[in-house]
């Protein structure tokens, strides 16, 4: 099993690099783990309260079961993977099923910050995007697709993306095998990672 890391800021295009290299793998078999997924459970929490949690944190990433994940992937076991709701700011009671591949790809913000994950990746990315870029991307999404409003999204950007960008995940691009920069459709390096890949499965 090849297991991959990719990670960069909030607001990157983690996930479009993502797909590019999925596209061109329609051959073989590919997982994808979101860190997203692995948010500690706060059910002890009222909403008003998970609201206030700092998500941009590696202590708000459960990394214990996220490693005993992918072990058990890497063992050839299926795994009973958590189900993240955005809007509840909290794991739902939902799992999703998940069995070995022979590509599995780890995608998060904060996967190069923690040594045992960062230790279990073959093939580390970093995808790379300007701040200003991110903040747009990351205003889109959160207000389209999370419903979250203008105010709350900048004041999180404000108060917690951007010193912990600046904290905990700017300095991982050092981990990285490749760095992808976003500001353009780069084929090359997704050429490259997919070749990487399929010499690596051979």
């Amino acid at each position: 099993m090849l297991i991959i890391g990719i990670t960069g800021g909030t607001g990157s295009g983690k996930t479009t690099v993502v797909r590019q290299i999925i596209d061109e793998l329609k051959n073989e078999e590919v997982d994808v783990i979101s860190q997203d997924s692995y948010y500690k459970d706060l059910s002890h929490l009222a909403k008003e309260e998970r609201v206030k949690t700092n998500f941009d944190h590696p202590k708000s990433i459960d990394f214990d079961l996220l490693v005993e994940h992918l072990k058990e992937l890497k063992a050839g076991n299926t795994i009973q993977q958590p189900v993240y709701s955005f809007t509840e700011h909290n794991r739902t009671k939902q799992t999703l099923e998940t069995q070995p591949r022979k590509v599995v790809i780890v995608e998060g913000i904060l996967i190069f910050a923690h040594p045992d994950i960062r230790e279990m990746f073959d093939i580390k990315i970093y995808v790379h995007a300007d701040s200003d870029e991110r903040l747009i991307r990351r205003l889109k999404r959160d207000i389209s697709e999370r419903g979250r409003d203008l105010d709350e999204v900048l004041w999180r950007y404000q108060t917690t993306l951007k010193p912990m960008h600046q904290q905990f995940i700017e300095p991982t691009k050092e981990f990285a095998d490749i760095i992808i920069p976003t500001n353009r459709y780069n084929t090359v390096a997704v050429d490259i990672v997919q070749t990487i890949i399929k010499d690596r499965l051979t």
